[in-house]
């Protein structure tokens, strides 16, 4: 069995993987996750899988935002752009496409051509076109993350391109007395701002959108609406860099 771990900034992800290509996939709160099932030593961070009901993978490969502050014992460490372009590769059987992976805490962009990756955006700077930004808009509004995501119509104007701000200035949206499905399509749509000049740059014919953001629905719409190239969200787009981490660990 072969493990694939994206330790990320909200939550880790775990894919396992057999011979037959099938996949066995688990998710964690981050900081839940190294308290209960990580020991620290020597810099390293030991997990019990036997613990966990994982087993004993035969071959652990990890990534993920917590590479850069944590060492897996036992792991090949890899880039969380290499593993998101394995992962959308594996899940979609695709070779020419844009990646777009938006996750808690980060956003990328990539142009990848012959399964290879040939250029890259990111945006580690600010939480503005994240999930976290959008669990936040979500309190502010009072509505779930599913409630959020159905709405892309008749979108609120919001302008701030700062998520702390954003919050401000959309309660001042909701005081003007603008209905919710508006204020949560405007709070979709400042996601697609921030990411298109991104899009723009690195464009093709297919967009594969993965991370915990690709669950917006109405997001997935208005990208589709405004390149004019379809939106492919794979069928475990949250666990994609995990996956990723098993197609090159094969």
């Amino acid at each position: 069995m072969l493990c694939g771990i994206d330790l990320g900034s909200r939550n880790v992800k775990i894919a396992l993987m057999s011979e037959d290509g099938n996949l066995i996939l688990h998710r964690f709160d981050t900081v839940s996750f190294y308290r209960q099932h990580g020991q620290g030593g020597q810099g390293q961070l030991e997990v019990d899988f036997a613990a966990l009901g994982l087993g004993e993978p035969e071959k652990i490969v990890a990534t993920g935002y917590g590479r850069q502050t944590l060492h897996l014992k036992g792991a090949e460490i890899i880039p969380e752009i290499k593993a998101h372009v394995l992962g959308a590769i594996h899940q979609t059987g695709l070779e020419e496409f844009t990646l777009l992976d938006l996750g808690g805490q980060d956003s990328k962009v990539v142009l990848v051509s012959r399964g290879k990756m040939m250029d890259f955006q990111t945006n580690d700077k600010c939480a503005a076109s994240t999930g976290r930004y959008l669990e936040n808009m979500a309190v502010v509004l009072n509505i779930n993350m599913e409630e959020l995501s159905r709405h892309y119509q008749n979108p609120v104007d919001l302008n701030s391109t700062c998520a702390i701000f954003g919050e401000t200035e959309l309660i001042g949206k909701v005081v003007e007395g603008h209905p919710v499905s508006a204020l949560a399509a405007g709070v979709n749509y400042t996601i697609f701002k921030r990411i298109k000049p991104m899009l723009t740059k690195l464009l093709t014919d297919t967009i594969v959108f993965t991370g915990g953001v690709a669950h917006n629905r109405a997001l997935v719409r208005m990208i589709e609406e405004e390149m004019k190239v379809p939106v492919i969200v794979p069928r475990h787009p949250q666990h994609n860099g995990a996956i990723g981490c098993c197609a090159y660990a094969r």
